[in-house]
């Protein structure tokens, strides 16, 4: 007996991460997900789940309902605001303990097939650390397609480690990633950059969301745009080189165009240009300052973030759970 109980308490742990807000509706549908990944966990791997919810700042009852559909062993983190959702992330990882750990959506989007064949890939070649869920876009336009290309070729000049394109948090990761990842206490985080900047021995595997089964995406167009944009400004200085490079060249087209008016004025007599070329002339060089400096402002606003001495984020209360009824039993 005591044998069997020391090999019980040797099976490996994998943490299940999964930030949420707002999500009340489709909050029993992920938690028989989850109760379904357990099992088949449970089955294919012998190891045991730990579920680790984190509420960022709900404004509905969906911790409530978690914690009345959740069974097995669980936890819900409620921080006292919205902070975000790569806040969420970290809160959720700061709280993992396990051997391994799979960080996926509450929406359902990330589905358990792919949660599945990512878990076995980590499982099965030791020499891998992550494996990450990379999605291949096909329902997404050219335009947004070319855009993103053009984000990923930008923000990966010039640097030592690549940002995979289309790769979310929707990923497993081993215990010492993950003791690596929150050890980066960025207050601003871009968590496409923290990941790759880790380092570690990856793995893509190509996947393509489910369609959310209640409410709407929490991403809008802004939403993306000031993302990309905080990605830029933790992780690139190229948008401050591309800047001063379209100032080199303006002021070369400055110097230019004064020595062919001199010119047409020393040999041809020509009169200066008037109020139009003036206007001209101030129009885009003053373009040019008032966007340089609110680019260099967006860095100093994220290097003032930084030297406060904040926490990232605040935890309400922590809610623990360890259910006796069986992963895939009927909630009250």
């Amino acid at each position: 007996m005591k044998g069997l109980s020391q090999m019980a308490e040797a099976r490996p742990i994998l943490d299940i991460v999964a930030p949420f807000l707002n999500e009340a509706q489709s909050a029993s549908a992920f938690a028989a997900l989850l109760d379904k990944l357990e099992a088949e966990v449970s089955q294919r791997f012998g190891m045991e789940v730990h579920k680790i919810l984190v509420d960022d700042g709900s404004r509905d009852d969906g911790a409530e309902r978690f914690s009345q559909a959740l069974s097995g062993s669980w936890e819900i983190v409620r921080l006292s605001r919205n902070f975000g959702k790569e806040v969420a992330v970290l809160a959720g990882l700061d709280q993992s303990r396990g051997d391994m750990a799979l960080v996926m959506d509450a929406d359902l989007q990330h589905s358990m097939d792919i949660s599945l064949k990512m878990i076995a890939e980590l499982v099965e070649n030791p020499d891998i650390d992550v494996v990450y869920a990379q999605n291949d876009r096909r329902e997404a336009s050219w335009r947004r397609s070319q855009l993103a290309k053009l984000f990923y070729s930008l923000i990966n000049s010039s640097q030592r480690f690549d940002i995979p394109e289309n790769a979310g948090d929707f990923r497993v990761m081993r215990g010492a990633v993950v003791r690596a990842l929150t050890s980066l206490r960025d207050k601003r985080r871009f968590n496409k950059g923290l990941f790759a900047w880790a380092g570690f021995r990856q793995k893509a595997i190509s996947y393509s969301p489910e369609n959310r089964v209640t409410g709407k995406s929490k991403w809008s167009r802004l939403n993306l745009i000031a993302f990309s944009l905080e990605g830029f400004t933790s992780f690139s200085v190229i948008p401050l080189r591309i800047i001063s490079l379209s100032g080199m060249l303006a002021a070369l087209a400055g110097i230019l165009y004064g020595a062919k008016v001199f010119f047409e004025v020393l040999f041809y007599g020509i009169a200066v240009p008037g109020y139009p070329s003036l206007m001209v002339a101030v129009v885009l060089l003053g373009g040019l300052n008032l966007t340089l400096l609110g680019l260099i402002g967006e860095y100093v606003w994220v290097t003032l973030s930084e030297s406060k001495d904040r926490p990232v984020y605040i935890v309400r209360d922590v809610v623990r759970g360890v259910s006796d009824r069986p992963p895939g039993a009927s909630g009250a």
